[in-house]
């Protein structure tokens, strides 16, 4: 039985018994389509690589997540600072909406210029915006210019992301790759705990400026050895004629023949490579998640919230963006972001719908996590951070755990079904654990078997999405996988703040009769004044009492939610992870194929 428009390959190597030609023919991928450049470059440049430029290529990708890591652990804080120096601090809201539209939409974006280009100029491409970003805001005369330079470094953030899981999936076959995916967010347990004490350092002595300054120079010495070592290899191929030398491949002939005709004029090249890009297709799914994802974050933060005719407009105009985006790709577009394959691919449609439900469910229990320790527990303001860094750490740790256990089961179901179980575990447990009698063990582990969960399901669903499509396609399906987990983060956001908004004056109200509106007002609106009352005093035990009902509220929801992953868990095919780029064609990591080699074998005899 086909899947996702691919006539799938034996999924265990004792069942490949098949003799006649025909049997052989129909196990080779089906799909009609066109291998992008970024792709043949690729598999090209797979064959060139010798020992030590293969270690250059592994220490290039850890540098490149040590840095991708360290940022993220350090910039963050630097943002308050940034702000609160020209004398707009409220203006913190604004620039966070427009950054994570950017990760979000630039996803796809990205993963089409990898495509259509090469790894390494994609590499290089969100380099430059990255510099770029980070230069304008340490340079910044104004909070406009801070806002541009975030926008700008959103860029060439989602792009590092995204590149990084791209390049591991085409250097690793699928045995491997759930550990190397893995192990590139090692640095993230490091950077949890130091992270906050260099940026201290920082804004304690040069400043937030030089802390962003710094990056732009760090972070172009970073990614220089991978940046070099994927330039190198592409060259190298391309100069002993391993770039037109695939005569057995048809799909690159094809590239190279439309690509080859150097009197064609600036507009065909254009059209060219929007139909490459499908650009018509990138700029209408970038409007419809756009005007789904602002309301979303915004509808908290304006007059009259869902009931605000602004809201209700975006989000109407998003859904008849997304309609036309979807007739556009599925039924005109030569090349689509979304292909119809992709939409009939069990494994990438339960994939992404994973991620969606599971961050949603995260992010109810976590956004207000931290307001909520610092009310209910009598903890420092370190030892809080501590705290909210654990699940990460967990997610981490317990993610090369899952790699590991990938390599030697040949599977991923059993590793995805396993930490989805133990995920909702851990988010059902803190429905006890959310009022003030829970112990800080308690506590502790529900952020622990959270992060165990999390850390076996992220790493196992991405390397069940990319076994089940060929190499061709790895990059866009890990983007739109991607994508869509941003997107049910946002919608987990948007609830927690519904909920938040919705309950929480009301609560205050229940356990705080005594008190003015104005009081409870301020209680509601500030951390800092819930946590100044001792513990044991009447006002901090009603906001305590408040806070347990709304979690309440947000730690059910989000645990019926993490039941979704689960089913949708075991509706994927368990693909066997062997020596091959992917489960589909038997390619191998330079896009030979041991049946397409047979195939080739009978035609000469």
């Amino acid at each position: 039985m086909s899947t996702a428009g691919y006539t799938p390959l034996p999924q265990n190597p004792q069942d490949d018994d098949r003799d006649d030609h025909d049997d052989i023919e129909r196990s080779v991928l089906i799909a009609d389509q066109e291998a992008h450049a970024g792709v043949i470059k690729v598999e090209a440049a797979q064959r060139v690589y010798g020992r030590y430029s293969r270690w250059c290529l592994f220490i290039g990708l850890g540098l490149a997540s040590y840095i991708y890591s360290l940022d993220a652990s350090t910039t963050y804080a630097y943002l308050t600072f940034a702000t609160s120096y020209f004398g707009e601090h409220a203006f913190i809201s604004s620039i966070a909406v427009a950054q994570s539209l950017i990760i979000a939409v630039g996803k796809p974006v990205i993963a089409k210029v990898a495509d259509v280009s090469s790894r390494g100029t994609a590499y290089v491409s969100v380099l430059i915006f990255y510099v770029l970003g980070y230069t304008v805001i340490a340079s910044a005369p104004n909070v406009g210019f801070i806002a541009g330079g975030i926008v700008l470094y959103a860029v060439g953030y989602t792009g590092l992301q995204l590149l990084t899981q791209i390049i591991i999936a085409d250097i690793t076959t699928l045995a491997w790759r759930g550990l190397v995916v893995s192990l590139v967010s090692a640095p993230f347990m490091i950077n949890a705990f130091i992270g906050s004490n260099i940026s201290t350092a920082v804004l304690n002595t040069i400043g937030w400026r030089w802390g962003y300054a710094m990056f732009a120079i760090l972070v172009p010495v970073s990614l220089a050895p991978l940046i070099f070592t994927l330039l190198w290899a592409e060259r190298k191929a391309k100069r002993i004629a391993l770039l037109d030398s695939n005569k057995s491949r048809s799909r690159e002939n094809s590239t190279q023949r439309s690509l080859s005709d150097k009197s064609v004029s600036a507009m065909a090249v254009f059209l060219r490579s929007a139909e490459q890009l499908d650009l018509v297709g990138l700029v209408l799914l970038g409007a419809a998640v756009s005007l789904t994802l602002l309301p979303l974050t915004i509808s908290q933060a304006v007059s009259g919230s869902w009931k605000n005719g602004s809201i209700i407009a975006m989000l109407f105009m998003g859904v008849v963006f997304l309609v036309v985006f979807a007739v556009w790709d599925l039924r005109y577009a030569s090349m689509p972001v979304i292909a119809p394959r992709f939409v009939k691919n069990r494994s990438v449609v339960c994939a992404a719908f994973i991620g969606f439900f599971d961050f949603m469910s995260f992010f109810l229990t976590y956004a207000y996590l931290f307001s909520f320790v610092l009310v209910v527990k009598p903890w420092s303001l370190v030892n809080a951070t501590y705290f909210i860094q654990v699940q990460s750490v967990a997610l981490t740790v317990f993610g090369i755990l899952a790699g590991l256990s990938m390599r030697f089961l040949h599977r991923y179901k059993y590793v995805l079904v396993v930490g989805l179980v133990i995920r909702l575990a851990g988010v059902a447990m803190m429905i006890h654990s959310r009022g003030a009698n829970a112990s800080n063990a308690e506590l502790v582990w529900t952020q622990i078997l959270q992060g165990f969960g999390g850390g076996f399901a992220a790493v196992s669903s991405q390397v069940g999405a990319q076994a089940s499509v060929p190499h061709t396609d790895v990059a866009i399906i890990t983007a739109i996988v991607l994508l869509v987990t941003e997107i049910g983060g946002a919608v987990g956001n948007a609830c927690a703040g519904a909920i938040w908004s919705n309950t929480m004056p009301g609560n205050l109200e229940k356990y705080l009769p005594s008190l003015t509106n104005e009081e409870r007002a301020e209680l509601f609106g500030s951390i800092r004044s819930a946590a100044s009352y001792p513990l044991g005093h009447p006002i901090r035990e009603g906001v305590i009492n408040a806070y347990d009902d709304t979690m309440k509220i947000m730690v059910t929801t989000a645990t019926i939610l993490s039941v979704i992953p689960i089913l949708l868990a075991l509706a994927m095919p368990n693909w066997y992870l062997g020596d091959k780029q992917n489960a589909i064609d038997a390619a191998d990591l330079t896009g030979r194929s041991e049946l397409e080699d047979d195939l080739e074998d009978e035609e000469e005899l």
